[in-house]
């Protein structure tokens, strides 16, 4: 995702998201994370981002999490959507290779991978 700062603290779209969060605490109207609230607020006003700056679905399938390559050619950001985050298959020592990418940001460092340090 990217935001245009400015524009998002003028339209107000924190409040907005916030609203929505309130609505599914309170009712449950969605079952699919984070986005169906952004969905919500920005009411398809969205562009698409090229292929080769959102490297997504590293996650694999929203089943079995299962592990995915890159696909051809640059990449700018690495999005782990689906159900495999690279922390639980990491804690549950059944990382995909594209998982040790992500391993020195995670905050709670999991020593084994870090042996060298």
């Amino acid at each position: 995702m990217v935001i245009d700062l400015t524009k998002w603290r003028s339209q107000g779209f924190t409040q907005k998201l916030e609203h929505w969060m309130r609505i599914q605490k309170r009712y449950r109207i969605y079952e699919l994370g984070s986005l169906p609230p952004f969905l919500l607020v920005f009411a398809g006003n969205v562009e698409g981002v090229e292929h080769r700056w959102n490297q997504h679905g590293l996650g694999g399938d929203n089943l079995e999490g299962l592990c995915r390559d890159l696909h051809p050619g640059p990449v700018s950001l690495l999005h782990w959507s689906g159900k495999g985050k690279p922390w639980l298959r990491l804690d549950a020592k059944k990382a995909c290779t594209l998982d040790n990418l992500w391993a020195p940001y995670d905050l709670f460092r999991h020593e084994s991978l870090f042996s060298d340090s």
